[in-house]
C-alpha cells in the first residue's frame, strides 16, 4: 500500500498540480497586493477619496457602556467591502486577460494539414472491376 502511494505521489501529474497550486498562492498575493496597494488608492482618489471599505448600512447601533467599553457590538452591512471585491475581480480579469493574450501571441500558428483528396468510392471501384471483368 505504501508503494502504491509513493508511486501515485510521484507521478509527473500530481507533481504538476502541487507546483501549480503554490505558484497560484504566490501570484494570488501579488496580484491582490497590487489591487490593494496600488490600484485601490487611485480608485479612491478619483472618486473623491471615498474608501470603499467603510461604506455600510447599519442595522442596529452599537451599545457602549458608561465607562466606554462596547456592550453590544454594532450590526451592520458592509457592501463597501463588496464593492471592493468586485473591483478586485475587474482588476484581476483585465490583468489574466492581457498576460493571456500576451501568451497566446507568443505562440506558434497552427498550421491546418490540407485535406487529402477524395478517392473514388466503393461503387466507382466496383464498376471499374466489372468493366475490366467484361474486357476479359
Amino acid at each position: 500500500m505504501f508503494k502504491e502511494f509513493k508511486n501515485f505521489i510521484m507521478t509527473g501529474n500530481v507533481i504538476d498540480l502541487a507546483v501549480a497550486v503554490i505558484l497560484a498562492g504566490a501570484v494570488g498575493m501579488v496580484v491582490n497586493g497590487f489591487v490593494t496597494d496600488i490600484m485601490m488608492p487611485f480608485i479612491g482618489h478619483f472618486s473623491g477619496g471615498l474608501d470603499f471599505a467603510d461604506m455600510k448600512v447599519v442595522l442596529d447601533e452599537a451599545v457602549v457602556a458608561a465607562d466606554g467599553t462596547i456592550t453590544k457590538p454594532e450590526n451592520a452591512i458592509m457592501y463597501g467591502k463588496w464593492v471592493n471585491s468586485i473591483i478586485n475581480l475587474i482588476i484581476v480579469g483585465f490583468v489574466l486577460f492581457m498576460i493571456v493574450k500576451a501568451y497566446n501571441k507568443t505562440k506558434k500558428p497552427v498550421v491546418v494539414a490540407p485535406a487529402a483528396p477524395a478517392g473514388p468510392t466503393d461503387n466507382e471501384l466496383l464498376m471499374d472491376i466489372r468493366d475490366l471483368l467484361k474486357k476479359q
